[in-house]
């Protein structure tokens, strides 16, 4: 049965969570019981699903006790796990493309070892220095992959497919995300990457958002909906204010929550929903407190945007969905209810 607003796994990014806290402890290194902590936050929050952004921890580095202890820790807070963002490891990296495979192929070994059914990786790398400096990193351009570059073109869909063929294997879906100046930072681009690469266990990860949020000409958010969600299989939803001026080269973007800025997450899963959409969602949100806006952001998703009855008409996705259950078994059922798993979401 398709997902409905109730059921829907919508997770909460832990990007507002830091990899060392304020009192010196590393997150990575840290005792079961800090795990706890975080996570009980996020339940707090009013989540039932959490994705385990490899910003906080980095799963594919934790040895199989530890996973089995972040695993526990999560259950113990109510939490289902999602998924796994694995961010800024481009596997195309000029220094660090091999380390970074390696280290996604664990990622996904870690995925399977949790329950996990989706991976989102993708081509950005890490900030520059300048980007650091600013308020918001965006505003500065960092990292471009060389657009005329068909030897790392087609080392990226090589290396994707790697990735697919591993996550095939172990009943994960790899699910690649939007960014700007790489490979996937255009409508055009993110598509003609994932059909090349040829699998349906790899699908996009249409974060549009990273997109809207740039200080200079982007593509009209209607028109990335229209060429990437029949291709997603996970979604990072944030939103942004945005004003343009073209005649005076104007543009100006900040962060807003889902409902007030400028996509309309309506709009954007109607469509979704008509061409086959029955992913995870996950909540991000840059700025303030991140996790109580992301929060807001879940219940607009649950009491606006959602269908509140199944039976509604769910079209046909061009890649392999978790509802196809393509995920391992019990990936993503919350403790004590919230988002069914795979015997019980088969549409």
């Amino acid at each position: 049965m398709p997902f409905t607003a109730e059921t829907w796994p919508i997770a909460a990014a832990l990007l507002p969570f830091p990899a060392v806290r304020s009192d010196g402890v590393i997150m990575q290194d840290a005792a079961p019981a800090d795990w706890l902590e975080t996570f009980r936050e996020v339940a707090d929050a009013g989540f039932r699903h959490v994705d385990l952004t490899d910003s906080w921890v980095r799963p594919g580095d934790l040895s199989p006790e530890r996973l089995g202890q972040l695993k526990e820790a999560a259950s113990e807070a109510g939490l289902g796990l999602a998924a796994i963002s694995a961010i800024r490891r481009s596997v195309i990296d000029d220094r660090h493309g091999d380390e970074n495979l390696a280290y996604s192929h664990r990622t996904l070994d870690a995925a399977a070892g949790l329950g996990i059914g989706v991976v989102s990786f993708g081509l950005h790398q890490e900030l520059t220095p300048a980007q650091r400096q600013q308020l918001w990193f965006w505003t500065v351009e960092g990292y471009k992959d060389p657009p005329d570059d068909r030897q790392k073109w087609d080392a990226a869909v090589r290396r994707f497919q790697e990735l697919g063929r591993h996550g095939s294997d172990l009943g994960v879906l790899v699910s690649l995300e939007m960014y700007e100046d790489t490979y996937l930072g255009t409508g055009d681009s993110a598509v003609r990457l994932v059909e090349e690469i040829g699998m349906d266990d790899v699908g996009l990860n249409p974060d549009i958002g990273n997109l809207v949020r740039l200080h200079r000409p982007v593509e009209d958010w209607r028109s990335l909906v229209h060429k990437t969600l029949p291709y997603a299989n996970y979604w990072h939803v944030k939103n942004y204010f945005r004003d343009e001026d073209v005649s005076r080269g104007s543009f100006v973007a900040a962060p807003a929550p889902l409902e007030l800025g400028v996509i309309s997450y309506r709009e954007a899963f109607r469509y979704a929903l008509s061409v086959g959409f029955q992913g995870p969602i996950c909540g991000e949100h840059y700025g303030g407190d991140g996790l109580s806006v992301s929060a807001t952001n879940e219940r607009y998703l649950r009491e606006q945007i959602l269908p509140r009855r199944d039976g509604y008409r769910l079209g046909t996705s061009r890649v392999k969905q978790w509802s196809d259950g393509a995920a391992p078994s019990g990936a993503m059922a919350a403790p004590g209810g919230g988002a069914a798993g795979p015997e019980q979401a088969e549409p």
